[in-house]
């Protein structure tokens, strides 16, 4: 019971600390917002390691102006906020910061920050524990402009041994905490509702949209749709076509082994109809990414099998037969006329 009232009073102290004028330790900091950060982790699965090491970075273990001023530890500028703000200096002058009233408060946004923007999504398919992950997939996201975020935010883990607290939760959970958050129950701006694909998410276009428009209100880089979709950056959308805003993957969902193509479907239809990275089903199945596979000829979706003739990417057909002469019998004319002949169907193995 003591060590509790102690723990308790250090993080009152810290607390107070921080709006009173006396610079807190990053020992203290942790110490304070620890049980806070592993609460966030197991509600909206973000490492507790990663928070309380951006805390430390972006406000200066609770010793910076936004910090002291306005409860902001993350650094998270106005956007769509509705609530309290600051100005501060960053990148520009007088720039729109959120203020709360309390840290914890502070701690529960950036997880709402990270789990409701699609920039963040592809973090939630890393592995909780892999904080080094984690590090580089903020920097990659653009959370931070400093070419170092990265490296900055695992020394901070590493030093202060910071990966214990995400062993902590884990240890305390029955499940393992590889999961995602909801995003299906999340709506984007204009109520764009968020579905599912071979684990991939996506959203549906609207009539005569672009890859700019959709960028801007999904708060995404504009490099990222054409690259996950495998389309031009030029490319206008029709009614309910769906957009990935993650990478494709390099196989169908259990179950969806073979695609029997329809009249009129090309590699690409195929490709986002599975949810399926278009390079990828092109080498599994030996054509080119630009094809239009025969209709009534069947593709292979998952799974591989070894190639035992070669076959030219450019020149294939979805699961071409090859005829082979049987090596068995002679060569001459007539019987090359009179012998049998079989057909095998290749996949590369890939």
């Amino acid at each position: 019971m003591k060590t509790i009232w102690i723990t308790l009073l250090a993080g009152v102290f810290g607390i107070a600390s921080a709006n009173t004028g006396r610079k807190i330790s990053q020992e203290e900091y942790i110490d304070t917002y620890k049980e806070i950060a592993m609460r966030e982790m197991e509600r909206s699965k973000i490492p507790a390691s990663i928070t309380l090491a951006q805390g430390i970075l972006e406000s200066g273990h609770g010793n910076s102006t936004l910090a002291r001023r306005a409860n902001n530890h993350f650094g998270i500028k106005c956007h769509d906020w509705n609530g309290k703000s600051i100005t501060h200096d960053d990148d520009a002058r007088n720039e729109c910061f959120r203020k709360y009233k309390t840290a914890e408060e502070s701690f529960h946004d950036h997880s709402e920050f990270l789990t409701t923007r699609s920039r963040y999504a592809d973090l939630f398919s890393l592995e909780i524990s892999d904080y080094k992950g984690w590090a580089k997939g903020l920097k990659k996201s653009g959370y931070a402009t400093s070419p170092t975020y990265a490296e900055a935010l695992i020394r901070i883990i590493e030093t202060n041994n910071l990966q214990q607290y995400d062993s902590e939760v884990l240890a305390r959970s029955n499940e393992h905490l590889k999961g995602k958050p909801e995003y299906d129950k999340t709506e984007y701006a204009g109520g764009r509702k968020v579905f599912f694909k071979n684990r991939v998410k996506y959203v549906c276009a609207r009539q005569g949209e672009t890859f700019q428009d959709l960028s801007e209100e999904l708060d995404l880089f504009q490099w990222q749709l054409p690259k996950y979709n495998d389309l031009p950056e030029s490319h206008t959308f029709a009614e309910g076509d769906m957009v990935y805003l993650q990478p494709k993957r390099s196989k169908a969902e259990a179950g969806n082994k073979f695609h029997t193509v329809q009249p009129g479907e090309s590699l690409l239809d195929i490709s986002q109809q599975y949810a399926i990275r278009l390079d990828v089903l092109a080498r599994r199945n030996q054509l080119a990414t630009n094809s239009v596979p025969e209709p009534g000829s069947k593709l292979l979706l998952r799974g591989r099998k070894k190639a035992t003739h070669p076959v030219q990417p450019e020149t294939a057909t979805a699961r071409t037969p090859v005829k082979i002469k049987r090596p068995d019998l002679p060569t001459t004319k007539e019987s090359e006329e009179s012998q049998d002949e079989f057909q095998v169907e290749f996949d590369p193995d890939i």
